[in-house]
């Protein structure tokens, strides 16, 4: 987690996937979710080639710690489903 300069806490992950396809994906799973805190807690999902950058933004350094961690789990989950199934068809 870094601050910005307004201190409000922020964090970004970067995700490599095996194709620009891939992380569409997963984009894609994981961006309907929303954020149960909407006007405090901000988050932007990007492909940017195959990879998947996250963004976060929160006025709560403990929800935006939730919100991380629970992300996490879902991309775990992403994951595994796309490596078990394989690219569509």
């Amino acid at each position: 987690m870094r601050w910005c300069l307004n201190r409000i806490p922020a964090s970004t992950l970067s995700v490599p996937f095996r194709s620009p396809q891939d992380a569409d994906i997963a984009r894609g799973s994981l961006a309907p979710d929303a954020e149960p805190h909407r006007g405090v807690l901000r988050r932007e999902l990007v492909v940017n080639g195959s990879y998947l950058a996250v963004r976060w933004t929160a006025e709560d350094p403990r929800i935006l710690r939730i919100s991380v961690l629970s992300f996490l789990d879902q991309l775990a989950l992403v994951l595994r489903t796309i490596q078990r199934f394989g690219p569509p068809v």
